[in-house]
């Protein structure tokens, strides 16, 4: 695991001389979520109800067992490193599981927006020949209506109730141990690919574009030198979990310097809330001497 407290936060000193080394082998799963979860197993996420009080506490060790299982999981149901799947998933605790858990077996995630429809699924999942995708029970239908479109999809996973034909991903962890083995899934090199995000499709057809386990180590330069992150900070950014935005905003920087992080999942945008929240920040989030909202 990566020491960043010696980094100096002096811009202008960062400037000239900060450098971060990228070993050769690396997974921010087993390197940062697991080393985080032994040394100092410290709150990483605060999931917020939709009244705007949090109602649970997600330690590292919960992310690093619950995303070893659900690794475990995967590679029961046949998939392997270099194999991908589209995740669809809001913001809430197991939508990093599910990132994490694709990370350890080395399965290439694709993080989509709560937005996308049928249609973008599908078209995401062709241009990946994805063999699995995992959602929560809203987007249940749209997989649905193009399966028959998908060659490749094999495995459907939601979060939420049972349905019929889909495995339940709390049912499928709760089978599994939470240890992986590392060395048989591996090796990692920094340059593998391990995510695929997708552009907009603004002004032609969305276009993929790979990430490599070496992009979200370099994101500590954003947490340390925009974010200004420390580990009792509490970071709450509102972006949807299907765009890039998120990887920065709710995902790398702040895990790997162990800051913990509001999700808010309500549906539309309540502004009065949102302000409620972050005017009352001290009192219902975690103890802390630093916030950032």
């Amino acid at each position: 695991m990566h020491d960043f407290s010696a980094v100096t936060r002096d811009y202008a000193d960062a400037k000239q001389n900060y450098k971060l080394d990228i070993p050769e082998t690396f997974n921010f799963a087993y390197d940062v979520i697991d080393a985080w979860a032994q040394k100092n197993d410290k709150t990483a996420l605060i999931a917020v109800g939709t009244d705007g009080r949090p109602n649970r506490e997600i330690r590292y060790s919960d992310i690093s067992r619950q995303s070893g299982k659900f690794g475990n999981a995967l590679q029961r149901l046949g998939l392997k490193k270099g194999d991908f799947a589209a995740v669809v998933i809001g913001r809430i605790p197991e939508w990093y599981s599910v990132l994490f858990g694709c990370m350890k077996l080395g399965v290439i995630s694709m993080p989509g927006t709560n937005l996308l429809t049928a249609k973008d699924i599908a078209y995401r999942i062709n241009q990946s020949g994805a063999k699995a995708v995992v959602v929560t029970e809203e987007h249940c239908e749209k997989i649905e209506s193009i399966r028959a479109e998908c060659p490749t999809l094999e495995h459907l996973i939601v979060i939420g109730m049972p349905r019929a034909g889909w495995q339940n991903f709390h049912d499928l962890c709760d089978a599994e141990t939470a240890d992986m083995d590392q060395a048989a899934a591996g090796p990692f090199k920094s340059t593998d690919m391990m995510m695929a995000y997708f552009t907009s499709g603004t002004t032609a057809l969305p276009k993929m574009v790979p990430r490599d386990y070496g992009y979200a180590l370099a994101h500590a330069a954003t947490g340390l030198f925009w974010m200004d992150l420390r580990e009792t900070d509490i970071h709450w950014t509102l972006t949807d979990t299907g765009w890039a935005k998120a990887a920065w905003g709710m995902l790398f920087p702040q895990l790997l310097l162990g800051a913990a992080i509001v999700l808010y999942d309500a549906k539309g945008f309540d502004v009065d809330r949102h302000l409620e929240m972050i005017k009352a920040r001290r009192q219902p989030f975690i103890a802390c001497s630093r916030s950032k909202t």
